[in-house]
């Protein structure tokens, strides 16, 4: 029986994927539920899994867009088992094969070439090459001859002239890679968030002294009881929060005539991941804690980065937090998530001399930065967010801890 094995929906809305890699060859047999293949979507990378065991026929190529539905591989799952497996297959190692003796001979034969016998010429520069090389201040005997016996010739010597902007005989190869169906998904989306948004990015500073204080004094108690560590995310993510509900244009989007306010925290993670960035969820964090943020952040990231993320973990979300810290940006313009109408771009900390109570201090800094659609979100809601987030993480006990550290970590 010839088994039709077709796309199935990765999710709503997704009409086609792209195959990015077969794992298995035309010919090959199959065991069901094996992995054949990775297609990507425009949101995920997703493995498709063989329906039956027989052999397989493959029915569309690598880098092909086929469409939800379409078949792209046959299985003949009347076919039996084969007996007897290669060596490759049966002990995972691939058999090596000796060379014939007559062409190892050839191969090392020292007689096979000889350098052609050295002359008065050899080495000697021609009167063109020898301008050149006089005018550069190179030796002729660093340079290799390429005219008759050896003669260094004029093309010899533009050559081993260093120039800006000429070539001179070193590398100038180019690689062609088509773009997976998710980055070119990402670049659209981009692109139209730069188009259809009036953008708008304000700063602003926080001193991270307190977090860090925190963070010393709890870290090792905080992981050792959870599993997981105490950073930075989860005190940004609950600050973020806490604007949101006291700034709601923020947690808002367009949705034609109408603006669309929400009454939850879908706190969007931007990572980075192996085929490109990914923006999994985090599901009303606001009624998560410190622990419960930091658990699900490493979640999201490991199954981002082995590409085991799905679709649904990547729907959603009505405002995202984007970490270029962690690569060591001092400051940048991160770009709106659309449909979403806010992101907080986190950068690196760095120790910088600043004003306090009077007297001028080495402190943690980090540069915050929040772009915003000026065409919902004023200049008041903006700013009055952003600092509102610096606020509470320059103060966390009081404000996101309510006066009571061991509580709030669940010591």
């Amino acid at each position: 029986m010839i088994l039709e094995m077709k796309v199935p929906s990765p999710g709503e809305s997704i009409t086609e994927v792209e195959i990015a890699e077969w794992l298995v060859s035309d010919g090959d047999y199959v065991e069901k539920d094996q992995a054949i293949a990775e297609v990507d979507s425009d949101k995920a990378t997703l493995e498709l899994p063989a329906e039956q065991s027989g052999i397989i026929t493959l029915k569309a190529e690598e880098g092909d867009a086929v469409e939800v539905g379409q078949v792209v591989c046959l299985i003949d799952t009347s076919a039996k088992k084969p007996e007897g497996a290669s060596a490759a297959s049966a002990n995972g190692e691939e058999t090596k094969v000796e060379a014939p003796k007559e062409v190892a001979q050839e191969q090392s034969a020292p007689e096979a070439k000889k350098e052609a016998a050295a002359t008065y010429a050899t080495g000697t520069a021609s009167p063109a090459a020898k301008k050149i090389l006089d005018e550069k201040g190179i030796d002729p005997a660093t340079v290799q001859g390429t005219g008759r016996d050896g003669r260094i010739i004029k093309e010899d010597a533009m050559k081993a002239v260093p120039a800006m902007g000429t070539p001179t005989g070193g590398s100038r190869g180019e690689t062609r890679t088509k773009l997976s169906m998710l980055r070119r998904k990402v670049a659209e989306r981009l692109v139209a968030a730069k188009n259809e948004t009036a953008m708008l990015t304000t700063f602003n500073e926080v001193d991270m002294s307190a977090i860090f204080e925190l963070r010393k004094e709890y870290k090792e108690t905080f992981k050792e009881k959870h599993g997981v560590s105490l950073g930075f995310m989860s005190f940004f993510t609950k600050a973020v929060i806490r604007a949101l509900k006291e700034f709601p244009a923020v947690n808002s989007m367009i949705d034609g005539k109408e603006m669309i306010t929400y009454d939850f925290c879908d706190i969007s993670i931007a990572v980075s991941g192996p085929k490109g960035l990914m923006v999994p969820v985090i599901r009303n964090a606001e009624n998560l804690t410190f622990r419960g943020v930091e658990s699900e952040v490493k979640r999201l990231a490991i199954r981002a980065r082995d590409g085991q993320i799905t679709v649904d973990e990547m729907t959603g979300g009505t405002f995202t937090i984007s970490n270029g810290g962690v690569f060591g940006s001092m400051l940048s313009t991160p770009i709106i998530n659309p449909p979403q109408s806010g992101i907080l771009g986190m950068h690196n900390i760095v120790e910088r001399p600043i004003a306090k109570e009077g007297a001028v201090v080495i402190a943690p800094i980090m540069y915050v930065a929040l772009s915003y659609d000026h065409r919902i979100i004023d200049g008041r809601e903006s700013v009055g967010f952003l600092v509102a987030v610096k606020e509470a993480l320059e103060n966390p006990v009081q404000i996101l801890m309510e006066g009571n550290v061991k509580k709030a970590l669940e010591l």
